[in-house]
């Protein structure tokens, strides 16, 4: 099952970046940014701390509305502690 989580933030520069994470099973996930003043999606960018801790509130959330497997809370509060967020 394909489980996509998107959501848009404004930068200090006003300029919107959209996040998008897709769980791909296995005990993986794909981070993907675009800025709106940007052409194309951004794949390489390792997330920030900040990043981390949004993610996991939405997908605490979507949980607790039972949206989203525990075991992609369970992935992402693991990879959030192996980034050092």
């Amino acid at each position: 099952m394909k489980a996509d989580i998107e959501w848009v933030e404004r930068l200090d520069d006003s300029v919107k970046r959209k996040i998008r994470i897709t769980f791909l099973g296995k005990g993986k996930m794909k981070w993907q940014t675009k800025r709106s003043d940007e052409e194309f999606w951004d794949y390489d960018t390792p997330p920030t701390p900040d990043d981390w801790v949004a993610l996991e509130e939405k997908v605490e959330a979507l949980y607790n509305r039972r949206r989203i497997p525990f075991k992609n809370l369970e992935l992402v509060r693991q990879l959030k502690k192996g980034s050092g967020g």
